[in-house]
């Protein structure tokens, strides 16, 4: 039976089209062979040979390759890259009136249509984002209350001198944060078949409780558990455990918590000036403070990938994380790395 591309050179891959050119070409030219009789062999016209043989003549047997079709000129180009790249860096959907602040491929799309006259799918877009060394990711989100000169003054200003001041009384740094826990939190992901959701069995039950912390970029973390709303009174048990057989001055950084903040602690912490002193972060800025990054290791990349019974499970669960980080000083260190916290790392 005879092959489809003994009749049909078109049939032929490119990678061997580009051998049987330099096979013809080097038959003719080297050994003398007429081009019609090599016509006949390969089973190709008299014009293709000719053809071959004038390609050899301009670029030699790199003119014989396969050369791919140009096709359609891209539809999306430099210059539109540049301005989707831009404008996904510099700019939110909200200034070109969308009610998000999120980016999508439809939106994109959209404004790519708006801008420039074209028609692209999502899916178009995706992949130019990527070239463009642009990838879908969790945001992380600010408060519009914040204030950036308070942010300023804070980093360049306030807290260089609560180091200096630190160093000169041979006082250690701290920060401090609390978090709320809850039996019926969960995070993370399991594998399944497509299409078809993984059904994870969990209590219905209720249960909460709170926990106090404190991180040093030496590693050290303290913390508290407690069933109890955190109040002023609360807070300062906490600060007496973390003050009590301190053979050095402990500075304190929190948060503006209304607790923080109450007549009751600034009180105790003046009674106890020679032992503590508390400063406080900027207002709306939890991502300066390292010990916020206590809770992510606890509640997503721990308790809420476990499986949890009932209230008694998640205080033993909870103090058993809590244990295992305190014993990794330099998961605790790492804290302070992070672009936002590194300013603290120095201490």
């Amino acid at each position: 039976m005879k092959r489809d591309w003994m009749s049909d050179a078109r049939q032929i891959p490119d990678e061997v089209m580009t051998y049987l050119r330099q096979i013809a070409v080097c038959a003719v030219i080297e050994k003398n062979c007429h081009p019609d009789d090599v016509s006949n062999v390969l089973g190709v016209s008299r014009s293709s040979v000719y053809d071959w043989l004038r390609r050899f003549t301009i670029d030699g047997y790199d003119g014989l390759e396969t050369q791919k079709a140009p096709g359609m000129p891209p539809l999306v180009t430099k210059e539109m890259d540049q301005w989707l790249k831009d404008t996904v860096v510099q700019k939110t959907p909200e200034d070109f009136g969308y009610e998000t602040p999120l980016w999508t491929c439809d939106i994109l799309a959209e404004l790519l249509r708006a801008e420039f006259g074209i028609q692209v799918v999502a899916a178009t877009v995706n992949d130019h984002l990527k070239k463009l060394n642009l990838s879908y990711q969790k945001p992380c989100y600010r408060a519009i209350e914040r204030n950036p000169e308070e942010v300023k003054k804070f980093l360049e200003y306030k807290f260089p001198r609560i180091q200096r001041l630190a160093a000169r009384l041979e006082a250690d740094i701290a920060f401090e944060d609390e978090a709320g826990i809850d039996l019926r939190e969960r995070s993370g992901g399991t594998w399944g078949v497509v299409g078809e959701t993984p059904k994870v069995s969990v209590t219905g039950k209720r249960g909460h409780c709170n926990v106090l912390s404190s991180v040093t970029a030496e590693g050290n973390l303290r913390y508290r558990v407690t069933e109890e709303t955190i109040t002023a009174k609360t807070y300062i048990t906490f600060l007496e455990s973390l003050i009590a057989d301190r053979v050095k001055p402990l500075f304190l950084i929190a948060d503006r918590a209304s607790f923080h903040t109450s007549k009751m602690v600034r009180r105790f912490v003046c009674s106890h000036r020679k032992q503590l002193r508390l400063y406080y972060l900027p207002s709306y800025s939890p991502d300066l403070n390292p010990d916020e990054h206590v809770w992510e290791e606890i509640k997503d990349k721990r308790l809420g990938r476990s499986t949890i019974l009932n209230k008694p499970d998640l205080l033993k669960k909870l103090r058993s994380a809590l244990r295992s980080l305190q014993e990794n000083k330099d998961r605790i260190k790492s804290f302070f790395l992070l672009p936002e916290t590194k300013y603290a790392a120095g201490v």
